[in-house]
Parts: C-alpha cells; structure tokens; sequence
C-alpha cells in the first residue's frame, strides 16, 4: 500500500488501532480509538467509523463480525512496519537499523540480554543461546542460522556403524563447532573399514580446510588408486555421501516452538505452520531468501504466505550477524504479527551485534 493511497488522518487512525490491537489482542472499536486520542486529535467517533470504513475499503483493516470491532490485516500492518522504517530514516537520515538502535534498549532489558550470553566463548555457543533469547524475548520462535564456510578447519570426525549401509559422521571443527548426520552409503562399511578411514583423516587432514581436505582426497584417489584402493574409496564414499558436508548446508538452531502454541488460537493453521517449519531447510531458505548477510539492517517481513501459506498471519525480524572474522550468520525471530513492533527490531539488531563482542571480534 502505497504512502499517497492514505491520508494523514487515516494513518493516526490505522496507527491507533494497530497499537491497541497489539496491546489487547482483541478488535478494536471506533470508541476506543477516540479514548486513545482523548481528543487531542478532534476526531469524534463518529469520524473515526468514517475513516475505519475507508481503511478497510483499502484492505488494511478487517471486521471479524458484523458488530466487531475491527482487526489489522497482514497489508494494514505492513503499511505499519513501512510508517516505522520510512520514520526512522527521515528522522535521523540514516539506516533503519542505526536508526532504531539509539537509546531504544532500556539499562535493565540490556543487562538480561548480556546476562543471557553469560559463558558464550564459540559461535555456535552463541548461535545456540541467540535462538532460546530471541523465542523468551519475543514469545514466538527464535532462529539463528550459522552460515558454513569454506575456511572452516577440521579438528576431529567420528564414523560410527549404524546398520547396513548406515553410518553416524560426526565432525568438529576447530570454531568448536559440532555436526552430526546419518549417511546412507552405497556399499556397507565395516567398523574397522570406517576406523581406519577416521584415523586416515584425523592424522592427515587435521587443520586443513574442509573444501581442501575434499579436493585432496580425490587427488589421492586418482594418484594412489592402486596402493590405497579399499583404504581411499571407503573415504571418498564417507565424504561424498556428506560426512565432510558444511558449505550449502547450515546449522540451524531453534527455539520457542511451544510459544507459538501458547499465543494462538487457530489450532488448525498453527498446525500446517509447525509442519511446515518441521523442515529446518526451509527455515534456511527462508531466511535467506528475506535476509541479506551483505547488508547490516534489521529486515522485517509481515506475511510469509511466500514462505507459506499458512504463515500469513506471521512476522520475521531477522539481521545478519558477524561470527569471527569473515564467517556471517542470522539471527531472526518469527511470531504472530501482533508482536512489539520497535521492541523487537532493538532486540534483533543488539543481539546480531553482540557476536562481535561476545567472540572478541573488533566492530566493523
């Protein structure tokens, strides 16, 4: 909805309206928008139905019932977003993010967010506790996405038999990070096969780049085949089939699903929405898809029916954070639209800046 389509009187109305929703949870009527103007704006109730009959002509506002009051839509608190955004860049002449970061995080809410990071020393450590804080903070979901990268260096990898064909990778790198995934091989492996090819990787590989250790296991496999035929394909197999697997595939950390259980009332849609978060690969697409780690601003999303239809009734916050020196995340929080607004875009962007201090990176 464009900026021309709404005059200034329906915007303090729109505005008014989205507030006490966000406040009560329940539809707003003509009388209560002029308690909250208390006159101060000389609209009288009868005006104000006026102008409430007009903004849902336009889309922004829907009526529950024939004698409801009336409820925001997914545009209505779109336009509402687009208010804040344009707002804080012409009041300040900078970004949205630096913008609604000045004094906007009291003392005390500043205190819990640190006292939550409490003990952080990795990025995955962070990531981790950033997905429980943003889940507590907005009662909705909290989402960290740790961006891989081909300069992760590997520590250690594990291979354990699981059944035939079945093998358990679990590789650390030396960030600290943990990765576990079930691999289905095309031929099976046995115990002293898969020992054999962790002690291979271990002992040859350890502080090498993993993007490396991948290219030079295949130059081996074609300069030594005959030598080390079982011994090289059995790990060409192993990291062919994923053990190796961290650039394209992000760990995802996710938090306060029960939340949105709690603070909504249709079960039926909250179901189809949970099934469809159950795949963490479309949190990853999702917040790709809306965050962009090249730039540092807050995003907003209201309406993810994109995503999924049965997410239009949901917001995504969502920044990029800087996880030691090159390595880029996101952080981000999905809840129902009736969310704290300002509130939460502070959270997000302090906490996406914290990855900075808390792994001792120097700000940018």
């Amino acid at each position: 909805m464009s900026e021309t389509r709404v005059s200034p009187r329906e915007r303090l109305v729109l505005t008014a309206i989205i507030e006490l929703y966000i406040a009560t949870g329940e539809p707003v009527a003509s009388q209560a928008v002029a308690r909250y103007f208390e006159n101060r704006e000389g609209l009288s109730s009868a005006t104000i139905r006026n102008v409430m009959a007009s903004l849902g002509e336009a889309g922004l506002l829907d009526q529950p019932h024939t004698s409801a009051g009336r409820v925001p839509t997914a545009a209505g608190f779109r336009y509402y977003v687009e208010q804040l955004t344009q707002s804080g860049r012409m009041a300040a002449g900078v970004p949205l993010a630096t913008a609604l970061g000045r004094a906007q995080i009291t003392e005390h809410q500043r205190e819990q967010i640190e006292d939550s990071f409490s003990g952080v020393t990795s990025a995955n450590e962070y990531l981790e506790r950033t997905s429980r804080v943003l889940a507590l903070l907005s009662s909705g979901l909290g989402v960290a996405l740790a961006s891989a990268t081909a300069t992760q260096v590997l520590e250690h990898i594990h291979f354990s038999r699981l059944a035939q064909g079945r093998v358990l990778a679990v590789l650390v790198t030396q960030a600290g990070a943990v990765q576990d995934r079930v691999l289905i091989l095309d031929r099976d492996l046995s115990p002293l096969e898969l020992d054999t090819a962790a002690r291979y990787l271990n002992e040859n590989f350890r502080g090498w780049p993993i993007e490396r250790i991948r290219i030079d296991v295949s130059r081996r496999v074609e300069a030594e085949r005959e030598a080390y035929h079982q011994l090289l394909a059995s790990i060409e197999e192993l990291c062919r089939k994923g053990a190796l697997a961290t650039e394209g595939d992000p760990t995802v950390f996710v938090d306060g699903m029960a939340n949105l259980i709690a603070t909504e009332m249709d079960r039926e849609r909250l179901r189809q929405m949970l099934a469809a978060l159950e795949a963490k690969q479309r949190l990853v697409e999702l917040l790709t898809a809306y965050v962009d780690g090249r730039q540092q601003e807050v995003r907003v999303v209201v309406g993810l029916e994109q995503a999924s239809p049965a997410m239009q009734d949901f917001v995504l916050i969502g920044a990029p954070a800087r996880l030691g020196n090159a390595n880029q995340g996101t952080v981000a929080l999905i809840a129902p639209t009736r969310i704290q607004y300002q509130e939460m875009i502070h959270a997000v962007r302090y906490i996406a800046q914290l990855s900075g201090r808390i792994l001792d990176v120097p700000a940018e």
